[in-house]
């Protein structure tokens, strides 16, 4: 069955609605067009991302159901807190972006990672105009884990994570919603789910309840310091 996509200008700045995206490939809403700092945020403003290999088109999705976390009520495991009570991982926010998202690409192999060179170019740009954050976590000196995603309003936008270090990818995410939810964060977008993430405690929403969350939260401000540099610190109440 033939499958009829929007085809996206460089020279026209928009997105068809999300509610037009496919069943099947679930999500899937357009093609083409480029990896601007102006589309890319416009496509975040609008519950829509990009997701394609090195040798397609860019293509954009919104997919529905939609992977979320709700960053107040993230509770880790025992488990992990008796590991990171344990090895005492440190956690920043915004002090390695750049090599967060390298690390992002190259510790999955060619055929799993959908962050082509241009695309890591694209959310380097996004750093450097302050959109795009990252929480890295240190053993030592060493970084062995984080993620990083962009930030719309209240909610943020994870795009990926890396981890080298067994939890370190989890104590990142603890660590941030906590973080996030201190500075007035309200929602982390997830994109689509899978097993790592539901055992997370991640949920799903059908694509109009997120699109409504979206629409009212990315009006809404975080708290000003929410994303300068910085070590993140659990409140007395979530130390493990």
């Amino acid at each position: 069955m033939a499958i009829y996509l929007t085809e996206l200008d460089s020279d026209n700045l928009w997105f068809p609605s999300p509610y037009e995206a496919l069943h099947d490939p679930n999500g899937l809403l357009a093609y083409g067009g480029d990896l601007t700092p102006d589309r890319l945020l416009l496509a975040y403003q609008n519950g829509i991302f990009p997701w394609y290999s090195e040798d397609d088109p860019i293509l954009w999705w919104s997919p529905s159901p939609r992977a979320v976390f709700d960053p107040k009520t993230f509770k880790p495991s025992k488990s992990l807190k008796k590991f990171q009570r344990k090895h005492q991982y440190q956690v920043s926010i915004n002090m390695a972006t750049e090599t967060v998202i390298e690390r992002c690409a190259s510790t999955r192999s060619a055929d799993e990672t959908w962050l082509t060179s241009d695309m890591q170019l694209a959310y380097k740009t996004l750093s450097s105009l302050g959109h795009c954050h990252s929480v890295e976590v240190w053993q030592g000196n060493k970084l062995i884990g984080g993620l990083y995603g962009i930030s719309v309003g209240q909610i943020f936008c994870g795009e990926s994570m890396f981890s080298l270090k067994t939890n370190a990818s989890k104590v990142a995410l603890w660590y941030f919603c906590q973080h996030f939810t201190l500075m007035r964060g309200k929602l982390i977008d997830c994109q689509v789910m899978n097993q790592h993430l539901k055992s997370l405690g991640a949920m799903e929403l059908e694509r109009k309840e997120f699109l409504q969350s979206l629409l009212s939260l990315k009006q809404e401000k975080l708290v000003a310091s929410s994303f300068k540099p910085q070590w993140i610190k659990l409140s007395s109440e979530e130390n493990p």
